[in-house]
């Protein structure tokens, strides 16, 4: 499905700069209307994708790095499965702003097609779901994600089928496969916006380093 008519169904998908998909997000949070679209469209990412990684990560007490995090759906998630120690980040202090108060140990604003500040090796998992879509982060974030992440440490994420190929997502796992720094645990067609038809592939990686 191209940009063209996804965008059709969900308009931010039509943006292709930075500063227009910040600007579009600070509008949709007014009014917490984000929270609401996403429960009227029916919006599985984050659930399908907490589900995948506590199949894989039974430890609870580990350390969370939820890229682009919006108003916290993954956070949500997480804690119905008893993890507690999560980091967000996102583009949007709107959607920042709407988040539950005390669900993240750490909230900060970000731009994830630039280096994390965040040290090396230091999350045991790195969540990224809804970010990998038109007009949004590009996959070089997954080297980013892979040098924040500790050795023997997960990677999950969503990215929109309609993005996979034309973004070169499908490249760069390959690329990440071949030169050892992870190894795929699940990768596979997921609901995650079903009421609009826009699916998304749903992958989770081991880091091998």
């Amino acid at each position: 499905m191209s940009q063209k008519d996804v965008g059709n169904k969900i308009p931010i998908y039509k943006l292709k700069k930075t500063d227009e998909v910040m600007n579009y997000y600070d509008e949709w949070g007014e009014g917490n209307k984000y929270d609401r679209d996403m429960i009227d469209w029916n919006y599985t990412g984050p659930k399908e994708t907490v589900e995948v990684l506590n199949k894989y990560q039974k430890k609870k007490n580990i350390k969370i790095y939820d890229a682009g995090c919006g108003t916290g759906l993954v956070g949500v998630e997480l804690k119905k499965y008893g993890f507690k120690d999560f980091y967000g980040a996102d583009l949007s202090q709107r959607l920042l702003d709407l988040v539950p108060n005390g669900l993240y140990k750490k909230l900060v604003k970000s731009d994830l097609n630039k280096p994390i500040l965040e040290d090396e090796n230091i999350y045991d998992v790195v969540m990224c779901v809804g970010t990998f879509t038109f007009g949004h982060v590009k996959p070089h974030a997954l080297d980013e994600f892979l040098r924040i992440t500790k050795k023997g440490g997960l990677i999950c994420f969503t990215i929109n089928e309609g993005i996979h190929e034309e973004y070169g997502f499908d490249l760069k796992i390959k690329e990440l496969l071949e030169s050892n720094k992870w190894k795929e645990l699940e990768f596979f067609k997921s609901d995650y916006i079903a009421s609009k038809d826009v699916n998304a592939w749903l992958g989770l990686y081991e880091v091998i380093k």
